[in-house]
């Protein structure tokens, strides 16, 4: 270590104690990075990778990032899987060389940048949480804590260890922090699935006892018992959180509300697959365009948007709960005009809860200042609006919570400035008449720059230079500068004993003067005067914000109440939405439901209106399951995820797509829809498809919502015909849910006539000289074909290959008439050939007989796409 430097001794000292991050050495304007850091960030951030000096004899790998720029590059790393430690500069060069000239700047890490500890708005998606969970096992009990340091939401919640996977899924943390001894394949897999990072952590951090401690230190309590009663995991995972949280913010704790505590049976249980499924919050290509969420999105504010998704994630089972935000609803539908002026009023809100955690972290400025000023701004404007409105319960305690800041807003619009800077380190945001000895050295310092030209003006005269001008930078303070040619004039004897030389230029020549130097003093006294006064009122402010931390996470909740009530009401009014009665019973009556993203979807891309269904699953003894029956692209899928999705919308509190919904309480929803694999560890789509309808049928309660779309269509005919119906018996007999069936095995739709509960039903469809048209309406009855070669047709298989595959399915079906066997068919078909098609003779052309007598303007959609099947048969003939 003799031939280190002391810098780079500093260096690897840091480096050793964070060896599983990325550290970012601040260098004065850049943060470098070095050896096996460097190599890894300059191909993950596309940047230079170069190499200095010595290192045991090796060259040194390294490379920076401006840290005015370093956000942004902080993003990439972390969404790369990096974690990354800052590490600052605690003093100036100029603070160093006090203590010797060959001290190195003292260095610390201040920060360790997880995915789950971001806090800047740059890093964050302001209209989602950010969640930070903790997952903790004692014995045979287990508890998920988690948080979102941005917004300080705290909850924990006991679960059993099958509901791990279902919770993650709902909350969708970016990092789960569990026991180093805890972390097994499993865990790792379904982590990897969900798209969440996993930090082991020492197994100390989840000692029961030590949490405890920690937490009740976090709030300044001596015992937990007034929160509510919190088991031996729960407490275990929310220490945890604070454990990891003080390692990560090295002491800076943010501002974390309560803890409250969940129960499982609060909300609707969704697995995984399910959500997936669904599309509730993202759609199958991973993004938020096309999901239920960006359809139903119309908040105006960022703390709207993240109740909105919380509430789309976790449907609530109280009734109470339910009904009370659905009268929340109604009123804003009733009262347009008030719930128009409420939005107008909200969408001029700013984030105060993640203003109020940047605060708390020390990381804010006076921009967050003033957030808080404008959302309480705000708050106070929309009292004022309902100040005469006759309201529902739970938009009354919003209201009610707006209350009481008077005070508080009144100084902060005393003190700051309208549109104050970023940092408190620039200056210049608290107002002017705020304080009266900020006042004063901001008279001095503006004044000395009046002193300043006026003394310019006087040197030139002086000299008879009129160019001659008076500059500043860091390094030489005040000069007077003028060309080259001038200053041979002021080196001369007249002038030499009042200029004083200071620096020679390549064009110009520098001086300074004992007058310029004591003004100098002056001037800088005064302005580091006025800027140490703003920072000590900064600081003052922020503690008075901080103050009233709790009251305002209230208004933070309400506001965001508020707008995603108002959101919902216009949602409901411009798409013809309804009022759903969601009861005890074990109804599922819609009646004109519709998928609200497919409805969406179509009116923007064709202007098509959809075909609305009626779903009737009213259950009374037992099961309550529709058989659907019909062609692919006849709309199967969508009806079956349309009716989950009202399932789902009204128990979150939302109306619903119908024209009338009563829903009997809906306590699970499973969804097998759609075809995937596994493959990194050998699942493939059948087996997938296995693996879910096994967790349904393990699962489900008579209280369940089930959706089943072509349950064995993996695997040989006559096995996923009795796999099928295997798991038809059971979902009536066993299971005894609410269910929607779809299949192509018709030889299922006998067991209507069976079963008690179990129906037939069918998508609609119309054939016009062997094509098919998808009415895409849903009726009684099964269908006796699934119409798969027309849909090939559609598709744009060859026409050879139509024609073979019809004459195929014709031989099939005839020899399954005549009870004769596939193994003579097959000797018999003729071999297959790939002569081209006839072509029509263009000697003819009946297509003109057809469009003779048609007026375009008065074909209905429907009838115009008749027409278009009859031509194409007009054409080939």
């Amino acid at each position: 270590m003799s031939t280190v430097t002391p810098m780079m001794a500093q260096y690897l000292e840091i480096k050793a104690a964070h060896a599983d991050a990325l550290l970012f050495y601040r260098m004065g304007d850049f943060y470098e990075m070095f050896f096996d850091d460097a190599v890894a960030a300059a191909e993950a951030l596309d940047i230079a990778l170069t190499k200095r000096g010595k290192h045991e004899g090796n060259d040194i790998p390294m490379c920076g990032v401006p840290v005015h720029s370093a956000e942004g590059y902080l993003l990439t790393l972390i969404r790369k899987g990096f974690r990354v430690a800052v590490c600052e500069q605690m003093e100036s060069p100029a603070e160093a060389k006090k203590r010797g000239s060959k001290s190195v700047v003292k260095r610390d890490v201040v920060r360790l940048v997880t995915p789950g500890t971001l806090t800047e708005d740059s890093l964050l998606e302001a209209r989602r949480h950010n969640f930070l969970a903790a997952y903790a096992r004692i014995r045979d009990a287990a508890a998920l804590a988690w948080t979102d340091i941005s917004t300080g939401a705290f909850h924990v919640m006991t679960i059993s260890p099958v509901r791990l996977s279902p919770e993650l899924a709902r909350l969708a943390p970016a990092e789960l922090v569990v026991a180093d001894r805890m972390i097994e394949a499993d865990l790792r897999d379904l982590a990897s699935d969900l798209g969440v990072a996993v930090t082991p952590v020492s197994a100390s951090s989840f000692d029961s006892a030590s949490a405890e401690r920690r937490v009740c230190a976090l709030y300044g309590v001596g015992t937990l018992d007034s929160f509510g009663t919190f088991d031996r995991a729960e407490i275990s995972a929310m220490g945890a959180l604070v454990d990891y949280l003080e390692i990560t913010q090295k002491g800076k704790l943010p501002l974390l509300q309560l803890p409250q505590k969940e129960h499982e049976d609060r909300a609707v249980q969704i697995d995984a697959a399910t959500r997936r499924n669904l599309e509730l919050t993202r759609s199958l290509s991973g993004t938020r365009a096309n999901s239920l969420l960006a359809v139903m999105d119309r908040t105006v504010t960022p703390g709207g948007a993240r109740l909105l998704e919380q509430r789309l994630s976790s449907p609530s089972r109280h009734f109470d709960t339910i009904n009370e935000r659905l009268e929340a609803v109604s009123a804003c539908c009733e009262d347009t005009r008030l719930a128009r002026d409420l939005r107008e009023a909200l969408r001029k809100t700013p984030d105060l809860d993640r203003a109020l955690s940047r605060l708390s972290l020390d990381r804010g400025g006076p921009r967050d200042l003033a957030a808080i000023r404008a959302a309480l701004t705000q708050a106070g404007a929309i009292t004022a609006l309902c100040d005469a409105a006759e309201l529902p319960a739970l938009l009354t305690r919003a209201l009610r919570a707006l209350e009481g800041f008077g005070d508080l807003l009144a100084l902060l619009d005393a003190a700051l400035v309208a549109d104050p800077p970023l940092l408190a380190r620039d200056g210049g945001f608290i107002a002017a008449g705020h304080d009266s000895e900020l006042d004063e050295a901001r008279k001095l310092r503006d004044e000395g720059r009046s002193v300043i030209a006026g003394l310019q003006q006087k040197y030139a005269e002086h000299t008879g230079i009129p160019s001659l001008k008076i500059k500043h930078n860091n390094v030489l303070g005040y000069f007077i500068e003028t060309t080259a040619t001038h200053a041979r004039k002021m080196l001369g004897e007249d002038f030499s004993d009042t200029y004083i030389h200071r620096q020679t230029t390549a064009n110009q020549v520098r001086f300074t003067t004992v007058e310029l130097s004591e003004l100098e003093t002056r001037i800088l006294n005064a302005g580091n005067r006025a800027l140490e006064i703003e920072k000590r009122l900064y600081q003052g402010l922020s503690d008075a914000v901080l103050d009233q931390a709790a009251g305002l996470t209230g208004v933070a909740r309400a506001l965001a109440e508020l707008d995603l009530a108002t959101a919902l009401a216009d949602l409901s009014q411009a798409e013809n939405w309804c009022r759903p009665q969601v009861d005890a019973s074990r109804e599922f009556d819609i009646q004109g439901g519709r998928h609200p993203v497919v409805e969406q979807a179509l009116r923007s891309q064709s202007g098509e209106a959809f075909i609305a269904n009626d779903c009737d699953l009213t259950a009374r003894d037992g099961a309550a399951i529709w058989l659907l029956t019909g062609p692919n692209m006849a709309g199967k899928s969508t009806f079956l995820r349309q009716n989950a999705l009202i399932a789902v919308l009204a128990q979150m509190g939302s109306y619903v797509p119908a024209e009338s919904a009563r829903i009997g309480m809906v306590s699970q929803l499973f969804s097998r829809v759609g075809a995937s694999d596994d493959l990194a560890r050998g699942r493939s789509t059948f087996m997938v498809e296995m693996v879910e309808t096994a967790a349904i049928l393990n699962q489900a309660d008579d209280r369940a919502l089930v959706i089943l779309d072509e349950i064995g269509r993996g695997t040989a005919t006559y096995d996923g015909l009795s796999i099928a119906w295997a798991t038809l018996e059971h979902l009536h007999a066993v299971n005894a849910c609410r269910a929607l069936f779809a299949t192509h095995y018709h030889e299922l739709t006998a067991l209507a006539g069976k079963l008690g509960g179990v129906e037939n039903a069918t998508v609609a469809v119309k054939e016009w000289d062997g094509e098919v048209i998808f009415l895409h309406e849903v009726r009684k009855g099964a269908a006796d074909r699934s119409y798969g070669v027309q849909v090939a047709q559609l598709a744009g298989l060859p026409s050879t290959v139509v024609a073979r595959a019809r004459d195929v399915l014709d031989q099939l079906e005839k020899t399954e008439r005549e009870g004769g066997k596939q193994k003579s068919l097959i000797d018999d078909l003729p071999l297959f050939s790939a002569a081209p098609p006839p072509q029509p003779s263009p000697k003819t052309s009946p297509a003109l007989e057809l469009l003779d007598d048609i007026r375009p303007d008065e074909l209905s959609p429907r009838q115009a796409l008749d027409l278009v099947y009859k031509l194409k048969d007009a054409a080939r003939s």
